[in-house]
């Protein structure tokens, strides 16, 4: 058996793990939710992963994407794999803070 993740997005600030898998219980065994929060704040970023069977995962993402949940439209797709690195990605504009290479100094 293949396990899907999910992507769950537009997920409103006090929506709870155990109402997300609630919500794809309907459509077979999920395996985990996992909902992120800001590390510093601890505040829903509106966003998390579920975990199902591939079966499951695509009946749920057919009947879920776009649905209404507290008043907003869910986006829900096969979540894609995180790119290497992880984050923060510099865009050759001198230093992490795109210091312009010495602009200004005579």
């Amino acid at each position: 058996m293949t396990i899907t993740s999910i992507y769950v997005g537009n997920l409103s600030p006090t929506t709870t793990e155990e109402e997300v898998r609630n919500l794809f219980t309907e459509f077979g065994t999920v395996e985990s939710v996992n909902l992120l929060t800001d590390r510093y704040t601890g505040e829903s970023r509106g966003f998390g992963f579920v975990k199902m069977n591939n079966k499951s995962a695509l009946a749920a993402i057919k009947a879920l994407d776009k649905r209404s949940i507290e008043g907003r439209a869910l986006k829900v797709s096969e979540a894609k794999p995180r790119e290497p690195g992880g984050g923060f990605r510099q865009h050759g504009h001198g230093g992490a803070f795109g210091s312009g290479g010495g602009r200004g100094r005579y």
